[in-house]
């Protein structure tokens, strides 16, 4: 035996390690243990759910502004009066069989496609794209009272563009959408010029901003309108009518000086009938083509169209521009064509 304590007592003899008191857990330790297991686990539970959260906020308010968000608007409260629309004769188009064709469609399946408004100065949501749409519904809640028709899935631009930047928008739907005419598009151009918000820019340099997507060929043509419009003014009084080649004609001859541009606007108010504004703006043409022209000038030069060519005369010289790609004529044709080209002014010379 090991040595005695001072006591007289020795090391208890123990058999292998030394035995180890055990300890259950009793239930109040039990159920503060789960308990404290639990509120662990609820916490964490709700710090992912506050960070998911959070991650879906920041997600719908970005979705939000970048206009991906759709909500129902009641009709009264999309505005249409800041934004012109670039339809000359909107009543006609509201009662067209297309806008029958587009309400028979909603009340079918829906509107299927979103308009766009944006919020103006003044608190109100003006609408920016959809005109189609929202007469469409219009008419069909005003004929039904159907709680369907009452409202309209929108978009909601929040970005903070100019009265400009919303017209080009407009304007690019339409023109990607819809056939609008020389004549409409050149009204778009007018109208935003007169519009207040848009400052310090004409009719005519607004055309290059709001159709920079188009060819600079269409472009000229709508300048062309523009220039009629503005020229002839209500007298007008069909401008959708009035066709391409036609409209830059008589706009040509009245930038020239050419004709009596007082009595062409007198003869167009008192017209009755498209066909008599069609035969009026001809016989204008017509009257100037018949007058002889001018000595020409080494600097001067005039234009005019047959049918889809385009014809410059200057002195030597005579361009034609046309769709045909005259590159794959054969040669003996072109000779042909050319020999009877110098046959008739020779004639005529």
């Amino acid at each position: 035996m090991a040595g005695k304590n001072r006591f007289g007592f020795g090391p208890l003899e123990t058999d292998g390690a030394k035995p180890r008191r055990e300890r259950s857990v009793g239930p109040m330790g039990a159920a503060v243990r789960d308990a404290a297991e639990s509120l662990q686990e609820t916490t964490e539970a709700k710090v992912a759910q506050r960070r998911q959260n959070a991650e879906e906020a920041k997600a719908f308010r970005e979705a939000s502004a970048e206009g991906r968000v759709l909500i129902a608007l009641p009709l009264s409260e999309v505005h249409t009066d800041a934004l012109p629309r670039d339809r000359l004769e909107l009543e006609a188009v509201a009662s067209s069989d297309e806008m029958e064709e587009l309400k028979a469609s909603i009340r079918a399946r829906g509107q299927k496609e979103p308009i766009e408004v944006y919020v103006a100065a003044d608190g109100r949501r003006q609408l920016k794209k959809g005109w189609r749409r929202l007469t469409a519904l219009t008419q069909l809640y005003e004929e039904t009272g159907d709680a369907r028709f009452a409202s309209v899935t929108a978009r909601i631009d929040q970005s903070e563009e100019d009265q400009l930047a919303r017209y080009v928008d407009m304007v690019e739907e339409n023109v990607v959408r819809e056939d609008l005419s020389f004549a409409e598009m050149a009204q778009v151009a007018i109208t935003a010029a007169g519009d207040p918000a848009v400052e310090g820019q004409g009719a005519d340099a607004l055309v290059g901003r709001l159709y920079g997507s188009l060819h600079k060929m269409k472009r000229s043509y709508i300048r062309s309108f523009v220039y009629l419009l503005e020229t002839l003014g209500p007298a007008l009084q069909w401008p959708k009518d009035v066709a391409r080649n036609l409209g830059v004609d008589v706009a040509r001859a009245l930038k020239a000086g050419h004709g009596n541009a007082d009595r062409l606007r007198a003869d167009l108010a008192a017209a009755s009938r498209r066909e008599d504004q069609a035969r009026i703006l001809a016989a204008f043409i017509a009257k100037e083509a018949s007058r002889p022209a001018k000595a020409a000038t080494a600097r001067e030069k005039f234009e005019f169209h047959v049918g889809e060519v385009k014809v410059t005369a200057r002195k030597g010289e005579c361009r034609i521009l046309s769709r045909i790609d005259f590159t794959s004529v054969p040669r003996d044709k072109l000779d042909k064509a050319i020999r009877a080209f110098e046959a008739v002014l020779r004639e005529e010379g």
